[in-house]
C-alpha cells in the first residue's frame, strides 16, 4: 500500500494528467464511481444522501455529451442510486457487486448459497436481540448496522457485533467488514472487485478506466483495476490505499469530471478531423 499523489487544488497533475492524455486517446472509456462519501456526503439519514452541488448535472453533462460507460459501484441497494442521483439510463452494482441495474433496466442478482443467506439471517436475528434493529439495514446478501450521527455508541457496538460473529456457526465464506460509519455482515465471494473485473472483461485491454471511490470497501475496487487503469481516492484527508490519486471532495472531484469532459470532447474533435 502507498499514500496517493494529491491533486493541487489549481491544477490536474501527475498520474491523472497522463490518464486524461490516455482518455483522449482511448477507443472506449468506463469512469467508476462508489456513492457514499465520494459522490454524496455522509449524511446521518441514508435516505437523505443526495449528492454534492453540481455533481448531478455533471454526471448528466457525461452521460448526454460523452461515449463513457458511468457506472455506480455501491455497498447500498441499486435501486436507491436512480432515486438519489436522480438519473436515468445509469449502470449500477449494488450491494458490492452482488446486484446490478443495466442502463437499460434491466435488474440481475447473483446466486448466492442458502447456506450464507441463513447465516446472515441468523445474524440479522441476533442483532435484533441486541436491540440494534433500528441501527439496521437487511439487504440482498449482508446486514449492515450503521453507527453514522451516533458514534458514542460505536465501540459498544462493534463490541455486541464481533460478539454476534463469534455465535455464528459456520462464517467462513462470509466476511464480518467495516466501513466509514459501521460495519456489515456479508458474503466475502463477491466484492466490489468482481464488478470491475466483469466491467473490465466486457471492454477489453484497449479501454480506458477510472475508478473513483472513498471507503475501505473501495480497496477491492482499487486492487482489480491495478495496472489497468486509473484509482483515485476522493476523501478530505489521504490514507493508506491502493489508489493511484487522491482529490478532495467537492472541488477537485467536480474539476476531475469536467476534465474527463473535455478530454472526451477533445477526442471527438481528433476524431471528426481525421475523418473529414
Amino acid at each position: 500500500m502507498h499514500h496517493g499523489e494529491s491533486i493541487e487544488p489549481s491544477s490536474l497533475n501527475g498520474k491523472i494528467t497522463d490518464f486524461l492524455s490516455l482518455l483522449q486517446r482511448a477507443r472506449s472509456r468506463a469512469l467508476l464511481l462508489d456513492y457514499d462519501g465520494t459522490l454524496a456526503p455522509f449524511t446521518c439519514d441514508p435516505a437523505q444522501a443526495y449528492p454534492y452541488p453540481e455533481i448531478r448535472e455533471t454526471l448528466r453533462r457525461i452521460q448526454r455529451e460523452t461515449d463513457t460507460r458511468l457506472v455506480i459501484v455501491t455497498g447500498r441497494k441499486a435501486s436507491d442510486i436512480p432515486k438519489l442521483l436522480n438519473l436515468t439510463g445509469i449502470e449500477v452494482w449494488g450491494c458490492h457487486g452482488v446486484e446490478r441495474l443495466g442502463a437499460n433496466g434491466s435488474n440481475e442478482i447473483a446466486r448466492i448459497d442458502a447456506r450464507l443467506l441463513a447465516a446472515i439471517e441468523t445474524a440479522s436475528q441476533l442483532i435484533a436481540c441486541e436491540g440494534f434493529s433500528n441501527l439496521a439495514e437487511r439487504k440482498t446478501a449482508s446486514i449492515a448496522v450503521h453507527w453514522r450521527g451516533k458514534e458514542h455508541l460505536s465501540e459498544n457496538v462493534l463490541r455486541r457485533m464481533r460478539h454476534i460473529w463469534s455465535m455464528i456457526p459456520d462464517r467462513s465464506d462470509l466476511r464480518f467488514a467495516p466501513f466509514d460509519g459501521g460495519i456489515e455482515i456479508r458474503v466475502a465471494k463477491i466484492d466490489k472487485g468482481d464488478a470491475i473485473r466483469a466491467i473490465l472483461r466486457d471492454l477489453g485491454q484497449e479501454a480506458a478506466i477510472a475508478y473513483l471511490g472513498d471507503d475501505l470497501t473501495d480497496e477491492d475496487a482499487f486492487g482489480a483495476l491495478t495496472r489497468r487503469g486509473l484509482n483515485v481516492l476522493v476523501k478530505e484527508r489521504s490514507r493508506p490505499s491502493l489508489a493511484d490519486a487522491w482529490i478532495k471532495p467537492p472541488e477537485d472531484l467536480l474539476k476531475f469530471l469536467r476534465a474527463w469532459i473535455s478530454a472526451c470532447r477533445s477526442s471527438s474533435k481528433t476524431t471528426s478531423k481525421a475523418k473529414s
